[in-house]
Parts: C-alpha cells; structure tokens; sequence
C-alpha cells in the first residue's frame, strides 16, 4: 500500500503541546465509482480547527473520531477518477468545503440544503482532512476551480469564501442597504467585498486597527474601533450613521452579538455567523435573527464564480505541511493577519 504524509491529530491538547505529529500514513485510494483522488495542493488553516485540536468543541462533539486528520479548505488536481465519474476529468482542479459528503435523501439534501444534512461527513473531522497529500470525494461534493486560480488563494474560498458569500446572502442585500460587519477577519474581509459586488453601504466593526484598514480598502464606507462599552460605541455609531438596516456577526464574542442586535433599526434583520450564547432581543422591535452555515455546492459555484469575475481579494500566507503545529500557535496568538494555508 503506498503512503502519505499526514499531520495526524491522536488526543486533544493545547497547540503548545505540539498536537499534530508528522506521520505516514496509507495514501487514500478510491473505493467508489462515483469517487475522484485529488493530489493536495493547498489546505486552509481555520479558526474552528483550533477548538477541535485543543479539545475546546468535545461537547459538541468534536472531533467525533480519533486519530483524525485535521483541514476543511482544500483544493487540488484530480489525479484519478473512478469508473462513473462525468464530472472531472484527470488533471481538472478541483476543492472541497468541509461537506465532505451527505446523504441526498433526507429533506434538507433534497431542498438544495444538503449542509445542514443530519448524516453529513465533515472533511477533517476522521482521516478524510486536508492536513496531508491526497484526499479522495465523490464527484457531487468537489467543486471545479479554474486552471489560472491560485492553490492559496482558492483554498481559503472553500469554508472563508462560502461563509462570507452566505453570511451577506442571508443579509439580503440590496443596493445601498446599510450594512454593519462586526468582525473582520479572513471570512469578514471577504464579507465586505461580496457585499460591496451587491452595491450595499458597508461599515466595518473591528478591535484591530489593521482589519479596518483591510476593510476601508476592500471597499467599507467607513470604518469604526468597536469598544465593549456599548453605550458609548452606540452613540457614537447612531451620531455617524444613525441606525444599520441590518448587520452580520463573525467576531465569535456574545458582546459583540448583542451591540450588533442593538445597533440595528427596529424591523432591522441580523445574521449570525458565529457560535455564543442566544441573544436577547425585544419581540416588539420586529427584528429579525438568522444564523447561517456554510452553504450548498451550488453556492460554492456562485462563489468561484464571483471570485474569478469580480477580482475578489484574498490576503493569504503560505507555509509548509510540516509547519501546522507553529502555524495554529501563530493564529492562537493573533499572529497571522492573513488566512494561513499549508501546502503539502
């Protein structure tokens, strides 16, 4: 049997620990006829990946299976496709979000929702993940990238770019609808130029004086410090630019959900891109509250789509396999402003 390289994750502990260990491990091969291998380009390094490595998600069950082979943003070349295959053919490009596969049975699968499917399979969730060289999918769960797109800038679109795309979806944006993004990170930098594609006014809300400046330059009307003391920041927001029409929350604090709640006019609509705590809210002011995930492989086509039109910018930073254990320590520490990708 041949063999890999793989970061192999075998107990949750802290990243100072040094988790991940380099090991060989047997080369994925394909089992079905509707499977294709891709030999791994690149890999995105996701926050959440942090919190199942560290142990922080057991109670959600995460990771539900050890050893496990951590990485969900993945994109690579189709070496070999099994016999049914229509879909790709030896040497297309092609990634995967973290739906590593669903059922297409149940009702969410036949409603064009297949992430939200009950028996779904996430990608680095067992030794299916993208920490290592090869990975095998079935046709329906790849998404083709173009040849002249970049393996560390596609790879970030496959969880980044699909939950920043369905974030501002779920918005519903229109031309000059005043939109708050509180959070600007890899998925909020994203965030605002899908929303800037559907002309709407963005305001960006972050800690970090240098994602606003990320922000402002992406397109942002304008930018703002956000600050824990909310009546301040509030007030100060309201004299600015009076109420937001609606508002997206990626910045993983219940603080932040909240203000963004109150910052939003009465039958104003925030969505919820982030896990916390239920927010509070008043049933009198008819606003609305929508969480979001991910999205369908029809969205991640929408996505590569954009991307490859309107020139949408994704600030990545490469760094070898190997290197994964320093890597999520630097994402740990906020050292890495960009989104970081290994490549095998």
């Amino acid at each position: 049997m041949e063999k890999m390289r793989a970061m192999i994750l075998s107990e949750c502990a802290a990243i100072e620990t040094k988790p991940l260990k380099l090991s060989e491990i047997d080369k994925h091969e394909i089992q079905r006829p509707n499977e294709v291998l891709l030999k791994i380009e690149a890999c995105g390094v996701c926050h959440s990946q942090l919190h199942g490595i560290e142990g922080d998600w057991k109670d959600i069950g995460i990771p539900p299976t050890l050893p496990t082979v951590p990485g969900h943003e993945v994109v690579g070349k189709v070496v070999q496709v099994g016999d049914k295959v229509t879909k790709f053919k030896i040497g297309d490009r092609a990634g995967i979000t973290p739906l590593l596969e669903a059922c297409k049975e149940c009702q969410y699968c036949k409603e064009g929702k297949e992430y939200l499917c009950e028996s779904s399979t996430i990608t680095g969730e067992s030794l299916k993940g993208g920490y290592t060289e090869y990975i095998t999918v079935t046709e329906d769960f790849a998404t083709k990238i173009p040849d002249d797109m970049k393996p560390e800038y596609a790879a970030p679109l496959f969880c980044a770019g699909i939950t920043a795309y369905k974030a501002v979806k779920a918005v519903e944006p229109k031309s000059h609808k005043k939109i708050g993004i509180f959070g600007i990170g890899v998925v909020g930098h994203m965030a605002v130029q899908f929303a800037k594609v559907e002309n709407c006014d963005v305001i960006a809300f972050s800690r970090t004086q240098s994602h606003l400046d990320v922000a402002k330059r992406l397109g942002a009307i304008d930018t703002m410090t956000f600050s824990e003391n909310q009546e301040d920041f509030l007030s100060k927001l309201k004299e600015k630019h009076g109420m937001l029409d609606a508002a997206i929350v990626f910045a993983p604090a219940d603080i932040v959900t909240d203000t963004a709640i109150k910052a939003v006019k009465k039958g104003g609509l925030i969505v919820i891109a982030t896990v916390g705590e239920n927010p509070s809210f008043m049933a009198f002011e008819e606003k609305t509250i929508r969480g979001t995930l991910i999205g369908s492989t029809k969205d991640m086509e929408e996505v590569i789509k954009i991307c490859s039109e309107k020139d949408i910018e994704v600030i990545s930073q490469t760094f070898p396999l190997e290197s994964a254990n320093e890597v999520l320590k630097k994402l740990k520490d906020s050292e890495i402003e960009a989104r970081a990708v290994l490549i095998p």
